[in-house]
């Protein structure tokens, strides 16, 4: 017997090790209270904790990140008494057709004898005039040359547009940019005579959102990222000509119009 548990005394204390192990997981289970099930207001718990201690990106935030691959500097030159060229205007524009069609305003261009552009990857081109709609102050632009990756705006109809709606600005006031603006929808089928007094633009889009000039020909955006028009012109009866409250936009309808674009 001696000489049978000599030869067989690991095995029997691999067993017993097993064995004990098998209790203390048994004895674990029972003494263990079951889990309870998770509830309503437990996930609603955690979603909070979560918000508190996470800081989310603002809907407007998102917005920009969905519209600036679209957005483009819009510069006119030309060329002064002493042969040198110098830069006339400047002011903004939006990517309509991933091939390099781009919407501006016709006040933007109208002086210069060369157009450059500038996309948010930093790419410089020049660019043709290819269509304009002056009764609504609009020129349509091809870039001569575009990033790999180019990326159209998304457009959103304005037929379901509501007073006091999220809407934000985006271009390069003064040349700066490019630079973010947010405000709501101040009112709609608006008319705007511009500050030249040549002609009168019709059923337009009232916002709020801080522009000034160099925004001109920039999106109007929703809070999804969406155009819904192209800013065109700020009221203001001093001889200041710089933001109090009151920007008009085309309505993107129009503005598509203008390259026979049906954007929906």
């Amino acid at each position: 017997m001696r000489g049978w548990l000599s030869r067989h005394r690991a095995a029997l204390s691999f067993a017993a090790g097993v064995a004990v192990a098998g209790l203390l997981v048994l004895l674990h289970a029972t003494s263990t209270p079951p889990q309870r099930a998770l509830t309503q207001q437990d996930i609603d718990a955690a979603v909070m904790r979560t918000l508190e201690n996470n800081t989310l990106p603002s809907h407007m935030a998102k917005a920009f990140d969905i519209i600036r691959p679209a957005v483009v500097r819009v510069r006119g030159l030309g060329v002064d008494e002493n042969g040198d060229e110098i830069e006339r205007s400047v002011g903004t524009g939006v990517v309509i057709v991933d091939s390099g069609v781009i919407l501006t305003n016709l006040h933007v261009v109208a002086n210069a004898t060369k157009l450059a552009l500038v996309f948010s990857d930093g790419l410089e081109s020049e660019a043709n005039v290819i269509a304009l709609q002056p009764e609504q102050d609009l020129a349509v632009l091809q870039a001569k040359t575009i990033p790999d990756d180019l990326t159209a705006a998304t457009m959103r109809s304005t037929k379901d547009l509501a007073l006091g709606e999220d809407v934000m600005a985006v271009g390069f006031p003064f040349g700066i940019g490019p630079s973010v603006s947010a405000g709501v929808v101040s009112g709609l089928r608006r008319e705007y005579r511009s500050p030249e007094g040549k002609r009168v633009l019709t059923n337009l889009i009232q916002f709020d959102a801080a522009a000034n000039p160099g925004n001109s020909g920039g999106p109007l955006v929703t809070a999804e990222g969406e155009v819904v028009g192209i800013v065109t012109g700020l009221l203001n009866p001093t001889e200041q000509r710089v933001f109090i409250g009151i920007g008009f936009a085309v309505p993107i309808e129009s503005a598509a119009g203008a390259v026979g674009l049906s954007p929906f």
